[in-house]
């Protein structure tokens, strides 16, 4: 299964704002994502209350993860969304 493993940008982690937009590029791939945080704890990252319930901070590593067709192509661009500070303009 294909895998990213990252650490969220995001100043304040993956809460409100920078959860929402992670979430909503999640959706837009049109491929099943899991997020993974280093606790273990898995959940739909297209999910705003699942990425949410995390709790995920800044500079926390998390994992992508998908067995979906085309899912290399989705997360490397999630990935890439995760290693971007979000909460910048």
């Amino acid at each position: 299964m294909p895998e990213r493993t990252v650490v969220v940008a995001s100043s304040v982690g993956l809460h409100a704002r920078p959860a929402s937009l992670f979430s909503q590029a999640a959706a837009k791939t049109g491929v099943a994502v899991t997020l993974t945080s280093a606790a273990g704890k898995s959940v739909n990252a297209a999910s705003i209350l699942g990425v949410l319930s995390l709790g995920i901070g800044h500079g926390e590593e998390v994992t992508l993860s998908s067995d979906a067709e085309g899912a290399d192509a989705a997360l490397d661009e999630l990935a890439a969304v995760l290693a971007t500070d979000l909460d910048k303009d």
